[in-house]
């Protein structure tokens, strides 16, 4: 068996992706089966809190893997000025304000099909985020959002627990 017929040792996300990731960033992790058993369906880090600015963005990148977003669930605590509808790609979506914390945002698509990623606050230095979205999209997560922003460092209020991250590496890859 020669090198290329070695399984590689299984990477949460190549390289590539971890070198691009930045704010305005979603990361996803689509399963094509009818049940998602890990708690988050991928990762999105906003470049602001200004939700007119960011989610349209968001909502198109998502409508080309998921098909037409018709409601998206957020904290209204955490964003500036919430409106309750945007037009997106000529379709109307409608903003829902839930107090799931600053961690999370709701996707729907359809009549209940929804999504559920985390969110990386804006200001997050740039291998933390890559941490957070790294752990939120891999299948076997069962960490809550904010759990895996403190563990990763990049939820300010509380400190990072466990030992400090190894330079060069990233938690879950």
């Amino acid at each position: 068996m020669d090198d290329s017929d070695t399984p590689a040792t299984p990477r949460l996300l190549p390289d590539e992706i971890h070198r691009s990731v930045r704010p305005g960033t979603a990361l996803l992790r689509l399963e094509t089966t009818h049940v998602r058993e890990g708690i988050l369906d991928g990762a999105w880090w906003p470049r602001s809190r200004d939700i007119g600015a960011e989610l349209p963005s968001l909502i198109s990148a998502l409508t080309e893997h998921l098909g037409p977003v018709t409601r998206v669930g957020l904290d209204a605590a955490a964003w500036e000025e919430l409106p309750t509808r945007l037009m997106v790609d000529n379709r109307v979506v409608h903003i829902d304000s839930f107090p799931i914390g600053d961690d999370t945002v709701l996707i729907t698509r359809g009549d209940g099909d929804y999504f559920s990623l985390l969110v990386v606050p804006p200001d997050t230095e740039p291998d933390a985020a890559r941490a957070a979205m790294a752990r939120a999209v891999r299948a076997s997560n069962v960490s809550q959002a904010e759990q895996i922003l403190i563990e990763t460092g990049t939820d300010t209020e509380h400190p990072p627990t466990g030992p400090p991250p190894v330079a060069g590496h990233s938690p879950g890859t």
